[in-house]
């Protein structure tokens, strides 16, 4: 039974998940979680997320170098996945200066808000960590906030981490 299941001890780990962008926000948010819940998330299933923004490929047009925007597109991906496979990289030897060495990366392509809120529901999340840009009402109510949308939707426990000013 077993090894069908597993053990008790992983049966009883959380699966706790911080989302990830490029942003010094949710870098500090990783750092914030790492120091100040180290214990909690040593003992428990760490899911780095980060999602590559579904891009607008409308204005790529055949360039004087006659490339195809197939080319182009097909270049504009390969580049996008690198960077969030640095990002994620970047994530995890933040996570091994304090110690965690078991982390599972993970990347989308969606809109952040919806990609987040269903790789929670997908892997069973327990706790969500997130970063807070700190925007106003204005930037917020124009660009929108990933934060607040995962706050509502999202079906676990939200932590909102805030780097002060």
């Amino acid at each position: 039974m077993e090894e069908e299941h597993g053990s008790v001890e992983e049966m009883k780990k959380k699966k706790v998940m911080v989302a990830i962008d490029v942003s010094e926000y949710s870098h500090y948010a990783l750092e914030w979680a790492m120091k100040n819940l180290g214990d909690s998330i040593a003992n428990s299933e760490l899911f780095i997320f980060t999602v590559q923004p579904i891009a607008e490929y409308s204005y790529l047009h055949v360039s004087s170098f006659g490339a195809a925007p197939s080319d182009l597109v097909r270049t504009f991906l390969e580049s996008q996945k690198k960077a969030a496979m640095a990002l994620l990289d970047k994530a995890k030897d933040i996570c091994s200066n304090y110690g965690v060495v078991v982390a599972e990366t993970m990347t989308e392509v969606g809109n952040p808000k919806e990609a987040i809120c269903e790789a929670v529901e997908k892997h069973k999340i327990q706790l969500l960590i997130l970063g807070s840009h700190s925007r106003g009402a204005l930037k917020r109510a124009f660009l929108g906030s990933v934060s607040s949308y995962c706050t509502q939707y999202a079906k676990c426990p939200v932590l909102v981490v805030k780097k002060p000013i």
